[in-house]
C-alpha cells in the first residue's frame, strides 16, 4: 500500500470499520458525519433519499486514518479537515474517478481548499452558499422573561405540523427539498426528538430538533419558527427546551450550527450558553 492513499466505497459497514475510531476522536468537530452514518446504520441507506447510493471515503497515511468524507446524492460533499495538500489530491482523485459534485461542506479553511482545487481539476466555478459557526454549549441560561406558554414533546398528532414546518425551514436555508417529509416528522416523534414551544391556548408557535447521541454528543437541529411569529423569543424557548432534553438525555457536549448571515441568531444561541467553535463554509459548484 501507498504511505498515503484515498480509498472510496459505498459499504458504510466497511467504512465504520476503518473511519469509526477516527469519527469518534473528535466528536464534537465531527458531528456531522457522526450522525449522518448513524442515521444511515439504522434507518438504511435511502435514509436521505434514494436517488442514488451513499459514498464514503478515509484518507490513509502510513497505515493509520487522517480524514474521512461522506455524500448522500444529491446533496454536497462533506469533508474533515484537511490540509490544502491533502484537499489537491482528494478533488485529483474524484475528478479523476468520474464522482461529479454539487457542492462541498466542511470547516472553512478545508471547505475553501477543496473548491480551489476541484476548480483546478475540473474547471467547474466555485460560489460560496454559505458560511456556518459551530457552537458547544457551555452553561444553560434560560432567557427572561420566556414568552408565555409551555415546551413539550411533539407527539402523533403533531404529525402534519412536523412535516410543513420540516419543508419550510429546508426552503428557509435553500437546502434539498425531501421528496417525502413523513419519515423525517416519524423518526423524530417515535423518538421523542423535537420539542415544541407553544402558546397558552396549546397552539404550537416554534419547534428544536435534536439528532440522536453518538460517541456523547447530540446536536441541535433544526431550530424553526414562522417567519409572522418571529421575534417574540419562541426560538430561544424552543431552544432551551431541546437542550434540557438532550442534557438529560446524557450528552456530554450539546452542539448547533447557526448562519453567520443571521447575526439575530447567533446572538440568541450565545445568550442562552452556546460558546463558538469551529467556522464552516459550503460552496456549490
Amino acid at each position: 500500500m501507498r504511505p498515503d492513499e484515498w480509498h472510496v466505497t459505498e459499504d458504510l459497514d466497511g467504512f465504520l470499520a476503518q473511519a469509526g475510531d477516527f469519527l469518534h476522536s473528535r466528536p464534537a468537530l465531527h458531528t456531522v458525519p457522526l450522525t449522518v452514518t448513524e442515521a444511515l446504520r439504522t434507518r438504511g441507506a435511502n435514509a436521505y433519499g434514494a436517488e442514488a447510493a451513499p459514498v464514503f471515503g478515509w484518507l490513509e497515511r502510513a497505515g493509520e486514518v487522517r480524514a474521512a468524507f461522506f455524500r448522500t446524492p444529491p446533496r454536497r460533499l462533506y469533508l474533515t479537515p484537511l490540509t490544502p495538500e491533502e484537499a489537491d489530491t482528494l478533488a485529483a482523485h474524484l475528478a479523476g474517478i468520474g464522482r461529479p459534485l454539487p457542492g462541498v461542506s466542511a470547516d472553512h479553511d478545508t471547505a475553501t481548499a477543496f473548491a480551489e482545487a476541484w476548480q483546478r481539476h475540473t474547471g467547474a466555478t466555485p460560489t460560496l452558499h454559505e458560511r456556518e459557526r459551530l457552537y458547544r454549549l457551555g452553561t444553560l441560561t434560560p432567557p427572561e422573561p420566556l414568552p408565555e406558554g409551555r415546551g413539550r414533546t411533539a407527539r402523533e398528532q403533531d404529525r402534519e405540523q412536523l412535516i410543513l414546518w420540516h419543508r419550510e425551514f429546508v426552503a428557509d436555508i435553500g437546502g434539498t427539498p425531501a421528496a417525502d417529509n413523513s419519515s423525517w416528522a416519524d423518526t423524530r416523534i417515535a423518538h421523542g426528538r423535537v420539542r415544541f414551544w407553544e402558546t397558552p391556548d396549546g397552539t404550537p408557535v416554534s419547534m428544536a430538533g435534536m439528532t440522536p447521541m453518538v460517541a456523547g454528543q447530540i446536536r441541535v437541529a433544526p431550530v424553526y419558527t414562522p417567519a409572522h411569529l418571529r421575534g417574540r423569543g419562541y426560538a430561544g424557548a424552543a431552544t432551551v427546551e431541546v437542550s434540557r432534553a438532550a442534557l438529560a438525555a446524557g450528552a456530554e457536549e450539546v452542539l448547533l450550527f447557526a448562519d453567520l448571515a443571521n447575526p439575530t441568531s447567533n446572538g440568541l444561541y450565545q445568550r442562552i450558553g452556546y460558546r463558538p467553535g469551529a467556522d464552516f463554509a459550503v460552496y456549490d459548484f
